[in-house]
């Protein structure tokens, strides 16, 4: 039998970007609030009163469901309540391995690429973090953390690298979240010195300097444990 290919005028055309489904929807705002620990660690969800509350069927809430509990995020168990998991300790410490080795590789591109606009334009983002913090304006400093480690993957032409880095870097997110109220100042001087390395074109200290900033991962989970230690489980 003659093998048939598929002709192209028969696929119909995609726009650039997928469209997000309601599916979408329901998972970016539960990822955003278990990362913010909105819904922290014990806390429990239920299928129908996401549903009802979003006002769509149960379905999409039950596939939203799935990918959490596929990353790690909550525990969905037959008959009994979903509940949203506590931190992992070698979770957090993988996706620390996995966003040093990602970010140093960049950071060593962005000391020779960027440019002098660029530079400024990462100053003014670090500037207003540091209103931010001055205004105890919590979570406008991790969303501008996450914007100045976003944008010199972009400006570096490695857009790739900050996606494969947020689809690593939540459990990472749990723990640096409970840290802000003690650390935030602490990463705001290493973003500032982040950019020193930059604006002196010297690749391996940008390396180092990206890798002394996520390392203090370790010293957040050894403090937390001793301040909090109800939320880390296994």
């Amino acid at each position: 039998m003659a093998s048939q290919t598929l002709s192209a005028a028969a696929l119909p055309v995609l726009g650039e970007t997928r469209p997000r489904t309601v599916t979408d929807q329901i998972f970016d705002l539960l990822y955003e609030r278990v990362v913010n620990l909105t819904l922290p660690p014990g806390a429990k969800l239920s299928e129908a009163e996401v549903a009802s509350q979003m006002g769509v069927s149960r379905q999409p809430v039950r596939d939203a469901f799935y990918r959490l509990s596929q990353m790690g995020f909550i525990q969905i168990r037959p008959q009994r309540a979903t509940t949203i998991t506590p931190i992992s300790e070698p979770a957090v410490l993988q996706a620390y391995f996995i966003r040093a080795a990602l970010e140093e590789a960049c950071m060593r591109v962005a000391a020779e690429k960027l440019t002098p606009a660029q530079l400024d334009a990462l100053d003014a983002l670090v500037d207003r973090q540091e209103a931010a913090l001055d205004a105890g304006q919590r979570a406008e400093f991790h969303a501008m953390d996450d914007q100045f480690h976003r944008d010199i993957c972009a400006y570096s032409g490695l857009d790739f690298v900050w996606s494969l880095v947020k689809e690593n870097k939540g459990h990472m997110d749990r723990a640096r979240y409970l840290s802000l109220t003690h650390g935030a100042r602490t990463a705001l001087d290493e973003h500032r010195l982040i950019m020193a390395t930059l604006r002196d074109r010297d690749p391996a200290r940008a390396a180092a300097a990206v890798r002394q900033h996520l390392s203090r991962i370790e010293g957040i989970i050894a403090r937390l444990r001793v301040e909090q230690p109800g939320v880390f489980g296994g």
